[in-house]
């Protein structure tokens, strides 16, 4: 067929760039080591934080649901019914979040899009970090509030943001809790500060601080003690949670209104049972395994300390999420490709996913890496590094 032609051009300029990309096809469970092609690497490139893939609970309780309640739902939950284990998770996540309500969407993509264009029209203003994920500047487009960008976890800018947009009926400020490209934390104690000076709602995206940082993970909220001063709490059930899915904590007139109002929730089907009860497993498992928040933490520092030493740049990171920070796209997938070819795998990230000049390879320790596993890692990083003249 012709009709994509234009697309191979482009495809076509991506290669000769060096930016196109194969998937990669993984042969084994999601853990510290993945198999790839045959061969057993060192794993870096997963959100899979505290290893909930593969934990036993998760496993146990996802065959059992399939037992009891079958491979689907059969439809959304306003039409075919709502599950008793899915309310059941949802009264989990509002306790873990320490709010009123919780409602389970098919993905974070689709909360953060479900959220923002049901509660925002045209009376309103959304006021958005300049490098917050995909799925929250997609869902800005699909409203038709104004829009403000403000330089990054810059907070004077945000004030001149909020104070340049006073004539909105309401001014709604969203942010990443962590930032996924760069693990560094939104300035949360501030921006709560700002938006009760101005009135305005904060919505916090912590898609990456969820199991990662507060009391048993609950999130950079929890972090910063703001329970009860932030109005909505995004997160994901597909990283340290380790399933699939997302989720919106907030009040429950919100929640009520976005069961009527949510487009994802309403028009697409609900988790299978295999899903729902493996989330709701892993949340008992933040809530009676601590230790291996304890461990992640453990683990980040060492790599992290070992990738700084080393000469590497890392940026701004703060959290498990540590960038390779190379700049030129070609480099870093090269750099990512020798990396594989020694044995871990850690993948190179460019523009459209960061801004042009800024590609890294982007990595990610997990409560299930050894010592021995890291430091085995930061020796093919140095040995791959000096190879290609990223570190001397």
């Amino acid at each position: 067929m012709k009709g994509f032609d234009f697309l191979k051009e482009e495809l076509k300029e991506m290669k000769k760039a060096g930016t196109f990309r194969e998937l990669v096809s993984i042969e084994s469970e999601q853990g510290s080591k993945v198999i790839i092609n045959g061969r057993t690497l060192i794993q870096l490139s997963s959100n899979n934080y505290l290893g909930l893939t593969s934990h036993p609970r998760l496993k146990e309780a996802s065959i059992k649901a399939v037992e009891e309640y079958g491979a689907g739902t059969g439809s959304v939950r306003t039409i075919a019914g709502t599950f008793s284990m899915h309310a059941e998770l949802e009264k989990k996540l509002a306790e873990f979040k320490h709010t009123e309500a919780a409602l389970v969407f098919q993905s974070g993509f689709t909360t953060n899009q479900g959220v923002l264009s049901a509660i925002l029209t045209e009376k309103d203003v959304v006021i958005s970090d300049e490098l917050n994920h995909a799925s929250i500047i997609d869902g800005i487009r699909l409203t038709k509030a104004a829009r403000k960008v403000y330089q990054h976890v810059d907070m004077k800018d945000l004030e001149r943001a909020l104070q340049e947009s006073s004539q909105y009926r309401k001014r709604v400020i969203v942010t990443d809790g962590v930032f996924s490209m760069d693990g560094n934390i939104a300035p949360l104690p501030e921006i709560v500060q700002l938006a009760e000076k101005y009135d305005a709602i904060v919505m916090v995206d912590d898609a990456h601080a969820s199991g990662v940082l507060g009391e048993n993970g609950r999130g950079t909220v929890n972090h910063f003690k703001l329970d009860g001063r932030v109005h909505i709490q995004v997160g994901t059930l597909s990283k340290a949670v380790g399933v699939l899915g997302g989720y919106i904590a907030s009040s429950r007139t919100l929640i009520d209104y976005l069961i009527h109002k949510g487009r994802p929730f309403l028009f697409s089907t609900s988790h299978p049972p295999a899903v729902t009860a493996a989330c709701s497993a892993a949340i008992d498992v933040l809530m009676n395994e601590p230790e291996l928040i304890e461990t992640l933490w453990e683990n980040t520092v060492f790599f992290k300390d070992g990738l700084r030493k080393l000469g590497f740049q890392t940026g701004l990171s703060e959290t498990p999420i540590t960038p390779v920070i190379i700049g030129d796209e070609a480099l870093t997938h090269q750099f990512s490709d020798l990396l594989m070819k020694e044995g871990v795998f850690a993948q190179g990230i460019a523009f459209p996913t960061v801004a042009k000049g800024k590609a890294r390879v982007r990595t990610i320790v997990t409560a299930q890496h050894s010592k021995e596993e890291l430091t085995e890692a930061l020796r093919i990083f140095q040995r791959v590094g000096k190879q290609l003249n990223i570190i001397s």
